[in-house]
């Protein structure tokens, strides 16, 4: 497994191809690259929307041609690879933007999957709370038993912007908060509204913008790292910026 996003350009085509001694500075050994080591399994890409266009040739020939070359070699080397790749990218769109290269777009889409956001399938939210709170109360030596109908409720109300990561983030946080067997979930970081107020007349959008700013202002501004706005949303940097362009939200809305 190689998550594209979380490698550094200059590194992902060592990752993925490997390279021969010397062929960078820094390079004092060969490296066998993550094609070469999947070779007669399977390689799973993930968030294969930010790989760099100089590298899609590169992928699109070992998965057409089933060969490669190291980085710093000319010896062709043959690999059999199945590969698995995912997204949370719109990779159509990135085609008609000239941001993915369209013959590796149709490469990859011999068996497409897609996952509907968990506000068009609330129904496995209960599923996926349960199990989060379980994963993180064995973690974290926690015995929690139940779940409140009233918490449940509110987690199933809520759009979930940043979808299952998001969800998980937040389940482990109510884990960590929670001192007895009941989960105590943090709801008022959600603002659901109560089931006695009538529901209002905001889009989805605005929903989205509104949520992103609140996190935004807890973490003063800050996006990246282990306390930033993305890794509180579950999403990576490169799309919590994009979200943020998307949505006109700017510097001076939160700081």
């Amino acid at each position: 497994m190689l998550n594209c996003a979380a490698i550094p350009d200059g590194l992902l085509e060592s990752e993925l191809f490997g390279h021969e001694k010397g062929a960078f500075t820094g390079a004092i050994d060969r490296k066998i690259g993550r094609l070469e080591l999947a070779h007669e399994g399977t390689l799973f890409l993930d968030e294969i929307g930010d790989l760099p266009l100089e590298l899609q040739p590169k992928i699109l020939r070992a998965l057409q041609e089933k060969e490669f070359e190291r980085l710093g070699s000319t010896k062709t080397i043959p690999v059999n690879v199945r590969l698995v790749a995912a997204t949370n990218r719109d990779l159509a769109q990135m085609v008609a933007d000239k941001e993915f290269r369209s013959d590796l777009y149709y490469r990859l889409r011999v068996f497409p999957i897609t996952l509907p956001p968990l506000r068009e399938r609330r129904g496995d939210i209960p599923l996926l709370v349960n199990y989060f709170v379980d994963k993180h109360s064995r973690r974290l030596y926690r015995k929690i038993e139940t779940v409140s109908s009233e918490t449940m409720r509110a987690l199933t109300r809520w759009d979930w912007p940043g979808n299952i990561r998001e969800l998980e983030n937040f389940i482990e946080r109510a884990v960590i908060l929670t001192k007895g067997s009941v989960l105590r979930a943090p709801l008022s970081e959600l603002d659901v509204p109560q089931e006695s107020k009538p529901a209002q007349d905001s889009s989805l959008e605005a929903k989205e913008r509104e949520h992103i700013l609140r996190v935004l202002r807890e973490t003063k501004g800050k996006v990246a790292g282990p306390a930033g706005a993305a890794a509180r949303l579950g999403l990576i940097r490169t799309t919590l910026n994009s979200k943020m362009k998307k949505l006109g939200i700017e510097r001076k809305d939160f700081m």
